[in-house]
């Protein structure tokens, strides 16, 4: 992909359902109350992460194009 994200949680939506460690362990851990956190919110662009993202039963990630802030997901409609 070539570009680099900002990845963040919305831990007050996030309901800990791990999808986003399923789709990308390196990228995602879930903490002692099951709220996700990005391994890393500074990361380069990868199709796991998007996939996390996208899989997400709530929509907590967020993942914006690193210095610009351009939304990657979820896409501005």
């Amino acid at each position: 992909m070539g570009d680099r994200w900002q990845v963040e949680v919305d831990r007050s939506v996030c309901i800990g359902s791990a999808q986003c460690v399923h789709h990308a362990p390196d990228a995602f851990h879930l903490d002692t109350v099951r709220q996700s956190h990005p391994t890393t919110p500074e990361t380069d662009a990868t199709e796991q992460i998007l996939e996390a993202a996208e899989g997400c039963p709530v929509e907590a990630i967020m993942i914006t194009l690193l210095g610009s802030g351009e939304p990657v997901f979820p896409p501005e409609e």
